[in-house]
């Protein structure tokens, strides 16, 4: 679980990064899962957008995907949210 400074911290990490993913009417799938995993261990935080034609609330896909993929959900803001997971073999980011 992520203090409220932690989670602060790593907001003002996300405010410079751009979505990298893009989640449209089909949902979540196993490949996207898989996806989510590989940029998480190779970045530790990722912005994901969720678009227009998806049938889904930005809010409930953020946690469906956190809880699949073993991440924190640092925030949801419109349609964008951003998760954190801490990298087990490159360690980029050091909480406070």
């Amino acid at each position: 679980m992520l203090t409220g400074k932690q989670r602060s911290y790593l907001r003002s990490l996300a405010n410079n990064i751009e979505p990298i993913f893009q989640i449209g009417k089909g949902g979540i799938n196993d490949n996207m899962i898989k996806q989510f995993n590989e940029a998480l261990e190779a970045r530790e935080l990722i912005k994901v957008a969720v678009l227009k034609n998806a049938m889904v609330d930005t809010k409930e896909v953020c946690h469906e995907a956190a809880s699949l993929v073993g991440a924190e959900v640092v925030q949801v803001i419109g349609n964008k949210f951003v998760l954190y997971k801490e990298s087990k073999e490159n360690k980029v980011i050091e909480l406070p």
